[in-house]
């Protein structure tokens, strides 16, 4: 065979096993994308489930782009004076790369319920668990205890302690914007102070981690908790008798489960049609 005719040959051979590697790699490409898009669903359905929770806020799936494979760099020599403006790059997908968590306001719902308590702006509660560590809430659903402290749907102690004491009128408890807790004593006329409400806020709440139950812990990309009396300093106000919902808007998540959709099932045509191409070039005879 004459040394052009091998050499077309050698070339042909090669552009066909770079087509069919590009085939393989959009297989791969497409997988992840599929991927992406199943965990972008899982953290939209847990947004749905969690429509009704006092206290949720949403999460959102983030992604970023993967590595890239340089065929020819930008900036490449064409000539002795001139240059490759603008490369060859393929990328490899998609991976998660966060899930941040929306700490925007709740609306706010009455329940004529004494110890209910919504926090309208930045700060947590903070609990203690049964280990003795301590967590972070948004849930302002309180409940009293046999002993007369005031602790979560789950019995964790609000911190600071907030103790009633034993001949307290139940209809007479009350709490101020800022936090004072006071009630009237069988006997008395006038009400007393029994215990104040701490607000807890952080440089960065979405590096909080959650712990499921309503409640977060504090990680190095937190930071750590900045205490402070409600309403002052930036703090959240409390309001009695009410309850902060969820941040999850059902419409918004619904419209992001259609992209999601969408998404997932242009992949699947992706990969479709590269195994269709691949199919072709398998096939191919001289």
């Amino acid at each position: 065979m004459p040394a052009k005719c091998l050499k077309s040959a050698m070339c042909a051979a090669g552009n066909s096993f770079f087509e069919v590697n590009a085939m393989m790699r959009s297989l791969w490409t497409a997988a992840s994308g599929m991927i992406g898009q199943q965990f972008n669903i899982d953290t939209i359905s847990n947004n749905l489930s969690n429509v009704n929770t006092a206290g949720y806020k949403r999460t959102r799936a983030e992604f970023e782009d993967l590595i890239y494979q340089t065929v020819l760099m930008a900036g490449t020599p064409a000539t002795e004076i001139t240059e490759i403006p603008t490369g060859i790059q393929v990328g490899h997908g998609v991976r998660t790369s966060a899930t941040q968590r929306m700490f925007s306001q709740g609306s706010l719902q009455s329940t004529e319920n004494r110890t209910d308590i919504a926090l309208e702006g930045e700060g947590f509660f903070k609990v203690q668990l049964y280990d003795g560590t301590f967590a972070y809430t948004r849930d302002g659903s309180f409940k009293i205890d046999s002993n007369r402290q005031i602790v979560t749907s789950n019995g964790y102690l609000l911190e600071p302690p907030v103790i009633l004491p034993e001949n307290f009128i139940a209809d007479s408890l009350s709490i101020s914007q800022d936090g004072r807790i006071t009630v009237k004593i069988v006997g008395e006329d006038e009400p007393i102070t029994v215990g104040q409400l701490e607000i807890y806020r952080f440089v960065n709440p979405a590096g909080l981690q959650a712990i499921g139950g309503n409640l977060f812990k504090t990680t190095p990309a937190s930071g750590e908790e900045i205490p402070g009396q409600p309403g002052m300093n930036g703090m959240a106000k409390t309001h009695q008798g009410f309850l902060e919902m969820s941040n999850v808007k059902v419409v918004e998540e619904m419209v992001n489960m259609i992209v999601a959709q969408r998404a997932y099932e242009i992949n699947s045509k992706a990969i479709q049609t590269s195994d269709s191409m691949l199919a072709t070039a398998i096939g191919l005879k001289r």
